[in-house]
């Protein structure tokens, strides 16, 4: 079985967002970088399946800027096989990536296709349905729990998805090849060695153009402003129940 894994480079989820004087973007200049969290989770479940003799290959994807090399080497880090960077200097909005995906699945013919089911940094949740749109395959998104049927890479044809919804849990069985987004439960990712890490920076790195690909990434959305949220306001502290019980009463609470 052959598992293609979408990452994406992001701002580092401990790093505090700035937003830039002019209201135009976030500013990343000189602030950390890393793999969005939920694509992290997405490639250990990639490798989880590799351990269990359910995988043969894995390949890590990036759409983006040659900065995403560092990205695709985390990757390679934590257990990929290959690693391609889809470059371009554009801004890519989500169904750009799911178009560029499109491309690269039609190309390798991956059996499963893992994504995070959002990235931290525009929090869309959109590129996993889209792909599935654009390339017919099933999806099964906000994974807590993979199952792939068989137990083989040979044989495996269905994997039956754990999803978390509003109402609970929902089971979904889907055949392969499918999308699936991973959630936060579904897995904890492992640490990146540095040994690993020293080996994944030998390793090469696909990289295709995107102007050379023949794809329509031309943005459909434009960011008018972007703004920091509102300053919260300052809690107080009272004395006993009798207090906040007058404190509810009386002030206005949002």
């Amino acid at each position: 079985m052959k598992i293609l894994v979408a990452v994406k480079r992001v701002v580092d989820y401990n790093v505090r967002v700035r937003v830039k004087p002019d209201h135009t973007a976030v500013d990343t200049a000189n602030v950390k970088m890393s793999m969005n969290p939920f694509d992290e989770i997405a490639m250990e479940e990639a490798v989880r399946l590799r351990e269990k003799s359910i995988a043969t290959e894995i390949i890590a994807v990036s759409c983006g800027s040659l900065q995403c090399q560092d990205t695709l080497r985390t990757a390679l880090a934590l257990g990929a096989d290959r690693a391609i960077l889809l470059e371009s200097d554009e801004e890519l909005q989500p169904l750009a990536v799911a178009k560029l995906l499109n491309f690269l699945i039609a190309r390798e013919q991956p059996d499963l296709i893992l994504l995070g089911k959002q990235a931290i940094d525009d929090d869309c949740n959109q590129t996993g349905q889209m792909l599935s749109a654009l390339t017919g395959l099933p999806q099964a998104t906000f994974a807590s729990r993979i199952d792939i049927a068989g137990g083989t890479a040979t044989i495996a044809t269905t994997a039956n998805v754990v999803r978390e919804i509003d109402g609970g849990q929902e089971t979904l069985c889907v055949t392969l090849p499918s999308i699936i987004t991973a959630d936060l439960r579904l897995n904890e990712p492992r640490y990146v060695t540095l040994p690993n890490m020293m080996r994944a920076r030998k390793k090469p790195i696909e990289i295709l153009r995107v102007a050379d690909l023949g794809v329509d990434v031309r943005p459909h959305m434009k960011t008018l402003k972007v703004t920091e949220p509102p300053v919260r306001r300052a809690g107080i502290t009272v004395p006993d129940v009798a207090a906040l019980i007058d404190q509810l009463k009386t002030r206005q609470v949002i």
